[in-house]
């Protein structure tokens, strides 16, 4: 999986670009078929921004974003949104797949 951090108008600590890497590749354990990430830090004024964009293979991409007063915290709600959308997806695969609870009752009957 590639993963691009990106800052515009401002400089990120090497921490807080370590820390983004850690919680993109954890969260590729919930979609196996990820291609690839992107996490946008920006700063106007006083307000920090973070964007977090992940390409899903045959899907469309999830994006989510947070703002606050510094870059560690909005990191954190974003790949928290970001965790919530992919769970949210896979969840949705499984219970196309899985059979109506009516049908598993009139196949053992």
């Amino acid at each position: 999986m590639r993963i691009q951090i990106v800052a515009r108008h401002c400089r990120i600590p090497d921490s807080v670009r370590l820390r983004a890497e850690e919680q993109v590749r954890k969260l590729s354990r919930f979609d196996g078929s990820l291609s690839s990430a992107e996490v946008i830090f920006e700063e106007e004024k006083h307000r920090k921004r973070v964007e977090g964009i992940l390409s899903v293979d045959g899907e469309e991409p999830a994006v989510a974003h947070a703002e606050g007063d510094d870059f560690r915290g909005s990191l954190d709600r974003t790949m928290g949104r970001l965790e919530k959308i992919l769970r949210r997806r896979k969840d949705q695969r499984n219970d196309h797949q899985r059979p109506k609870l009516s049908e598993a009752v009139n196949r053992s009957a």
